[in-house]
């Protein structure tokens, strides 16, 4: 199965204080380069990063490994993310999808390796039960998928209603985004 991964990171942040396209841990080292490095190191053929807030800014953090989607609708919210993601990916071979945020800084490799092991067209990562990322989207899923999205909110309903399969990895990673700025 071949798999494109892809950085959703174009909001503005607003409970951060700014894009978090545009964070780096304290050495320096830009989120969104982490993000693509766990993908590249899961095995994703291509990494595709949707950018919108401070999305000139932010290009010139993606390795160039990744390609740069852009999302002129970001501010409308996470849907409009996802579904910019899912048109670029439709131009790819891919057979799935597999998403990340790019406030995860510390999400592992391996949980991204098991949620591809997962076997079927929707996965998603699960820490102590609790719904998480990555999440695995098989190429006949995009359309519809990309059709029920709405403002703020991502896959999640959509992944509930067709009974996703749950891989745990609570043991690897606690699972938990940013969403303010480190102190």
């Amino acid at each position: 199965m071949s798999v494109a991964g892809v950085v959703l990171a174009a909001g503005a942040g607003s409970r951060f204080g700014g894009p978090k396209a545009l964070a780096s841990l304290p050495d320096g080292t830009p989120w969104v380069a982490l993000a693509v490095e766990t993908l590249v190191g899961a095995g994703c053929s291509e990494v595709l990063v949707a950018l919108g807030a401070g999305r000139a800014e932010a290009s010139a953090l993606v390795p160039a490994s990744a390609a740069v989607v852009s999302v002129p609708d970001w501010a409308e919210g996470l849907a409009a993310s996802v579904r910019a993601a899912l048109r670029a990916a439709a131009t790819t071979d891919a057979d799935a999808v597999l998403l990340i945020p790019v406030d995860t800084p510390d999400l592992p490799v391996m949980a991204c390796r098991r949620v591809l092991g997962a076997g079927g067209p929707l996965a998603r990562a699960s820490y102590g039960g609790e719904p998480g990322h990555p999440v695995l989207i098989g190429r006949e899923h995009w359309i519809p998928l990309a059709s029920s999205l709405a403002g703020d909110r991502g896959a999640g309903a959509y992944l509930t209603a067709r009974s996703a399969v749950s891989v745990e990895c609570g043991d690897l990673w606690h699972g938990h985004d940013i969403d303010t700025r480190p102190a």
